[in-house]
């Protein structure tokens, strides 16, 4: 009955989480999806014979999955094949200098001490006890919790606690009080990068980040996006419908709460519940009605998270010993940063990601074609700012110019290369100016300015990288569960949900 139907719109890894945990209960789905297949921010780039990831490219935590495909009776590992990366990232500047961190600690410290001296290596030991700390007295009460408070976070975690995650410091002056060798704090300082943040504005909390990718860094076989099809072919055989193609303008609200979308095609699908899992600042624009923009506050520009400059290309890099993940530092970090977001321009010399997806974490000397992602931030303007042939190409020549400063040569070509600017990523999620990460997490209140699940519209709930907990494929995937755990809770309180098992596939009430 459409009553007991609940529409999903995205079906990003948000949207497919929900979509999973609701289904698991019984629960009637339907995922209304505006591109032509499942993954949203987790895309791929097709040059070619060859496909390419251009979103996503880390995997971490992958309990949040582990878990998720519990919920159906299914074990993660007969659907998609993890291995586990010894080698984090590979590091680089342009004095020639290198550092590998591992997902072994001891490994690690020995590294650095021969990197820096043995009097970093105590800051790094420290550094990763506290980061550790941080991450558990955060993960049951903020990390795992629907919609935390301040005041939540003081009664279950107190005062101490709460001082130890170390909310009204920088991350940049925390580094400080762990590593002198600049490099360092540079190196660590790019963790609030994966939350869409400077460094320079951003909390000391974000260092339980570099925690999280210490516990574990995965490769996917088949390339990221093979997550979010192993998903959405789960989710298709336990009876979720999927729309592609097609997309949501309008939120339906009657008699006072969500009841169903209006398509962009005209159609109406009527459902007791929606989950919106489209960036927040897209609802509060009016982009799904409304109705559904009041239920959010408007991210200002200047909160928006960093955007990005890729190059997805197949080429032959030579020069340097790439892995699968290898960043090479800019020589200014600060005026990088000033530059993104202070001036809302690109930097005059930009930091480098280069995710080699053929390689894992033994170099290789060959200098043969291979598939690889290319980023470097830029600002959330691709809404007011459109990015012209000219200015690209002088960000290629910057980017790549930095590269081959730390040795690193690639020439890719203009028929295997696809590029994406700000602007396209606000075409390709609207209302963004192409922010990747929703709100950015500077200040210490800008965490508990991410929406939770439930909105002030009875029917209509939140979910993705802009909604609590935050950017990242197992935080998406965190919030699509907690917005079917919050959904379910709601109609079970008011009596118009029976409890369901499954049992493969089938569902018992």
């Amino acid at each position: 009955m459409s009553n007991q139907r609940v529409v999903v719109i995205g079906a990003g890894i948000a949207g497919l989480s929900a979509a999973l945990a609701l289904v698991a209960r019984g629960v009637e789905v339907t995922v209304v999806e505006r591109a032509v297949q499942p993954g949203g921010k987790m895309r791929e780039a097709v040059l070619g014979d060859w496909r390419v990831d251009c979103g996503p490219t880390v995997l971490t935590m992958r309990w949040v999955f582990d878990e998720l495909f519990d919920l159906l009776g299914e074990q993660l590992d007969d659907h998609i094949t993890l291995r586990p990366l010894s080698v984090l990232a590979r590091h680089a500047w342009t004095d020639g200098s290198q550092l590998d961190l591992f997902s072994d600690e001891e490994r690690s410290a020995d590294a650095i001490g021969r990197f820096a001296g043995q009097s970093e290596v105590a800051g790094f030991k420290a550094f990763s006890a506290d980061a550790k700390k941080i991450f558990d007295i955060l993960k049951v009460p903020f990390i795992s919790a629907p919609a935390p408070s301040m005041t939540s976070l003081l009664r279950s975690s107190g005062v101490r606690d709460l001082m130890s995650i170390r909310p009204f410091q920088t991350l940049w002056k925390a580094l400080g009080g762990y590593f002198r060798d600049p490099r360092l704090q540079q190196l660590f300082g790019r963790y609030a990068t994966y939350c869409g943040s400077s460094p320079f504005d951003a909390p000391a909390t974000l260092m339980l980040v570099a925690h999280v990718e210490s516990a574990g860094v995965w490769l996917v076989d088949g390339g990221m996006h093979r997550i979010a099809s192993a998903m959405s072919e789960m989710a298709a055989s336990r009876g979720v419908q999927f729309r592609y193609g097609t997309g949501v303008s309008n939120v339906v609200v009657e008699s006072g709460r969500a009841s169903g979308v209006l398509l962009a095609n005209g159609e109406h699908i009527e459902a007791g519940n929606v989950i919106v899992t489209a960036d927040v600042a897209a609802l509060a624009q009016g982009l799904f009605g409304p109705d559904a923009a009041r239920t959010v506050a408007a991210i200002p520009d200047k909160a928006r998270s960093l955007s990005a400059m890729t190059w997805s290309c197949v080429a032959a890099p030579t020069g340097f010993p790439l892995l699968r993940h290898s960043v090479f530092f800019s020589r200014d970090y600060r005026a990088e940063f000033d530059s993104i977001v202070g001036r809302r321009q690109l930097p005059g010399e930009p930091t480098v990601y280069v995710c080699a997806q053929d390689r894992n974490d033994e170099p290789s000397a060959e200098s043969s074609p291979e598939r690889l992602f290319i980023l470097a931030n830029a600002p959330a303007v691709g809404d007011r700012h459109r990015f012209e042939p000219a200015e690209i190409s002088q960000c290629a020549k910057r980017t790549f110019g930095m590269l081959e400063r730390c040795g690193l040569t690639i020439n890719p070509t203009p028929e295997l290369t696809e590029v994406t600017t700000p602007t396209d990523f606000n075409r390709l999620f609207p209302g963004t100016g192409g922010a990747l990460y929703g709100r950015s997490s500077h200040g210490w209140l800008a965490s508990f300015q991410r929406p939770g699940a439930k909105t002030k519209l009875p029917g209509l709930y939140l979910a993705g990288g802009s909604a609590h907990p935050g950017p990242g494929v197992p935080m998406a995937a965190l919030s699509g569960r907690m917005a079917a755990t919050s959904l379910i809770a709601d109609l079970a309180s008011t009596g118009s949900f029976q409890k369901t098992a499954t049992r493969g596939g089938m569902s018992t009430r």
